[in-house]
């Protein structure tokens, strides 16, 4: 037993990796894992301490153990089989696309991340960008609010800043989980989306099995009270007015929700810029009829590289206001009627949002000029009076409650963007940018 043995160095040393692997598998590792459990635990209830409504426990359980949930929950399962049946494949088959599709959808939310830098970044990033307002809202209505019911915010889609500028807004209520379509399914960015509790959905597909998958996590996160973001639209506003409401994640929330254990409140969110960034891409494919973007990857880096050395060389300034209202919330115990009728639930909720959309600088001006045509600077600002007395239902952004400056950012805007150009004291809409300045004044023609 105790003669030595005579081993070759390429054996010995693949015997001491196999022990080092298993010595890390189950010693170190579960230790590790424990530790930062132990640290994760920590800091999440500190963050619950401050927030009004505090971090679900379904967005904290693992990744993986909600893929297997939903990969085994009675209703995937017979859309399996009902998937193997109609393709002809065998159900073990079905059963990994199942799979694949839940590994794609569920994200993997992280409190640090979240709200260790992602609340930080959303908050520098639209605050360099915007002057952000916070426009009409009900604060003793909101703190109303069921503590144990599902919360969902529903906003309009004018860009994708909104994400970051709801985020940032709704920091101290709850982390939003937010549905984001196939853009965001790039590598690295797709695991930060994920960290940040946002789920992939592909908005096109009509696979029953996908669509069967993707419904029950959005029931599971709504039985589970997961505070949740929906774009009722289900795209960005290619003519910048609200559009008609889409049902299909609506009809999932309503379909898997119980309430009698837990009732599901809709906060309408309605959000308005002075600059859309992708307002030109967005108008050229209304244009063409469909939704291709042409927005290449080098025009996004040209413009960021143009703003850093704008600030470089100290001549960068915001792009204007960007305003948030919150509306009435509803709620589904108080309107059992919209429970089993999503489209007029959709309809209800949208015309809510459409009614809150604040009144900024640009879109107001944009209006004027498109309606009156070429008009002198005090024009302008008398049909700006005007136009604002008529409008005493409606949220109004006024910078320093003057009526002339606010025409002056406005024009300052339109001009900065090429939407309008200034000949002596003529204030007109530039030749070929009529498009534009609807696509600005249509986000408060119905207001109007």
């Amino acid at each position: 037993m105790t003669a030595p043995v005579t081993l070759p160095l390429w054996l010995f040393i693949l015997i001491v990796l196999f022990a080092a692997a298993s010595f890390a598998t189950n010693f170190l590792f579960p230790s590790v894992r424990w530790f930062f459990r132990r640290r994760a635990e920590k800091l999440v209830a500190r963050i619950n301490q401050r927030l009004e409504r505090p971090i679900e426990p379904f967005k904290l359980a693992r990744r993986y153990d909600l893929i297997q949930r939903l990969c085994y929950d009675p209703e995937v399962t017979k859309a399996i089989v009902e998937h193997a049946r109609t393709e002809g494949v065998r159900e073990d088959v079905a059963f990994e696309h199942a799979r694949r599709y839940a590994h794609e959808i569920v994200p993997s939310f992280s409190a640090f991340t979240y709200f260790g830098w992602g609340v930080k970044a959303a908050r520098w990033l639209s605050t360099t960008l915007y002057r952000v307002r916070l426009g009409r809202h009900d604060d003793a209505a909101l703190a109303r609010i069921d503590p144990d019911a599902t919360l969902i915010f529903v906003m309009n889609h004018r860009s994708n800043m909104d994400y970051v500028l709801v985020t940032y807004l709704a920091a101290q209520q709850s982390a939003l989980s937010y549905a984001v379509g196939e853009w965001a399914q790039i590598w690295p960015l797709s695991r930060l989306i994920r960290s940040m509790g946002a789920y992939f959905i592909r908005r096109k597909s009509r696979n029953p099995l996908y669509r069967k998958v993707l419904a029950r996590y959005v029931q599971m996160a709504t039985v589970g009270g997961a505070t949740q973001a929906v774009f009722p639209e289900g795209g960005l506003s290619l003519d910048g007015r609200p559009q008609p409401p889409k049902v299909g994640l609506l009809k999932y929330i309503t379909d898997g929700a119980d309430l009698a254990t837990r009732d599901v409140i809709f906060v309408p969110v309605a959000i308005n810029y002075d600059r859309v960034f992708e307002d030109s891409v967005l108008v050229r494919a209304g244009a063409s009829g469909g939704r291709q973007f042409n927005a290449r990857i080098t025009h996004v880096l040209k413009a960021c590289l143009r703003q850093v050395w704008l600030w470089v060389t100290r001549r960068y300034h915001r792009f204007g206001y960007a305003a948030v209202s919150f509306g009435q919330p509803l709620s589904l115990r108080e309107f059992p009627e919209l429970h089993t009728r999503p489209e007029a639930l959709a309809r209800t909720l949208m015309a809510r949002i459409a009614a809150q959309v604040p009144i900024l600088p640009v879109p107001l001006v944009a209006h004027l000029l498109s309606e009156n045509g070429p008009c002198t600077r005090s024009a302008l600002e008398n049909a700006f009076s005007a136009t604002l007395e008529r409008l005493d239902h409606a949220h109004i952004h006024l910078p320093r409650n003057r009526t002339d400056y606010a025409v002056e950012v406005g024009l300052r805007g339109l001009i900065e963007r090429g939407v309008v150009t200034a000949q002596g004291d003529i204030y007109t809409i530039t030749e070929g940018a009529a498009p534009l300045a609807d696509f600005y004044a249509n986000s408060i023609r119905h207001l109007l």
